[in-house]
């Protein structure tokens, strides 16, 4: 069994003993540290393949994330981590990348859970990933795990804003504003993709994270869901990598690399010619259930993902100037 799966076992029998919400409760302080290694070429060359990065000579944004989520999940599923690991929602992801990344650069990857954050519907908390290489910070993700519970005590209405950092014990409050407006939900279709009902799985093989919920219908309706799910990290990777390309609504016609069904409304020209991307900040709006089609949206540095009305992910990218 993987280090991954081992951790999603221990998490499974250590969540119906956890109590979120509880007062007093604090973050582990210690960090999942991962020694330097140049990344492996098997692995990564099939991950670019079914997201759709085309770029050999460098890693996609999203893949120090890929490596680093062991680590998570190690960290989230320790007894002393105060939130059931089973059931927690990916809620946000920001990741910014300080230089180009090479396969051969020997990164050294850690993570921390850095605050919990009072929610209108539970607690968030914020995991932190690091990769460097030669002593260096050259990428960095944050992510927003969202437990959700009825809100405890009397105390919301006198601690919105509070965080809590590791080692500090959390405010049993809500915090949060309800949810914005979707921001950008008129941008306009750039390439329609059709996703397989095995995406989970494939998903699950290039990256480890083999989570019930992405696998078959039935292992997700144990979670409450009618079908799988494809997973929030391959939305964001597969928009990445179509922003990459360039391409614009109405450029051609072509079918896209990434899931082997993709059908796109764009070409790969252009493709050299854009600015790095460098940082992303994508939100998770709704699950994909599998199989599905969906819409890649975008305009400028804003780009979104839609099946029919309804908006999965919302996200912005800062490029290299």
């Amino acid at each position: 069994m993987t280090a991954l799966g081992v951790s999603l076992l221990r998490g499974a029998v250590t969540s119906p003993f956890k109590r979120a919400g509880g007062p007093g409760a604090t973050l582990p302080t210690g960090r999942a540290v991962l020694p330097a290694a140049p990344t492996a070429p098997a692995p990564l060359a099939a991950y670019r393949t079914l997201c759709g990065f085309t770029d050999p000579e460098t890693l996609p944004l999203t893949y120090p994330h890929v490596l680093g989520f062991p680590l998570a999940m190690r960290l989230m599923t320790e007894r002393s981590f105060p939130l059931p690991v089973l059931g927690l929602v990916h809620t946000w992801i920001e990741i910014s990348a300080h230089r180009p990344l090479r396969p051969q650069d020997r990164l050294e990857l850690s993570v921390y859970a850095d605050r919990l954050t009072p929610h209108r519907r539970g607690t968030e908390v914020t995991m932190v990933t690091e990769a460097r290489c030669a002593g260096k910070t050259v990428w960095e993700s944050r992510s927003g795990y969202l437990s959700r519970h009825a809100a405890t005590g009397g105390t919301a209405a006198r601690s919105r804003g509070a965080t809590v950092r590791a080692g500090a014990p959390a405010v049993a409050a809500e915090a949060a504003p309800p949810d914005a407006p979707t921001a950008g939900a008129g941008l306009p279709a750039v390439a329609e993709w059709r996703l397989p009902g095995d995406l989970g799985r494939r998903y699950g093989a290039v990256s480890g994270d083999r989570n019930p919920i992405h696998l078959h219908p039935l292992t997700a309706r144990l979670f409450g869901f009618p079908r799988h799910l494809a997973h929030g990290m391959w939305t964001v990777a597969r928009c990445l990598a179509e922003a990459e390309t360039g391409a614009g609504p109405g450029t051609g016609t072509g079918t896209r690399p990434g899931t082997g069904t993709g059908a796109g409304t764009g070409t790969e020209t252009g493709a050299k010619n854009r600015a790095r991307i460098r940082s992303v900040r994508a939100e998770f709006k709704a699950p994909v259930l599998l199989p599905a089609t969906v819409t890649y949206a975008a305009a400028g540095d804003a780009f979104l993902l839609r099946g029919g009305d309804r908006v999965h992910l919302t996200g912005t990218v800062v490029r290299e100037r």
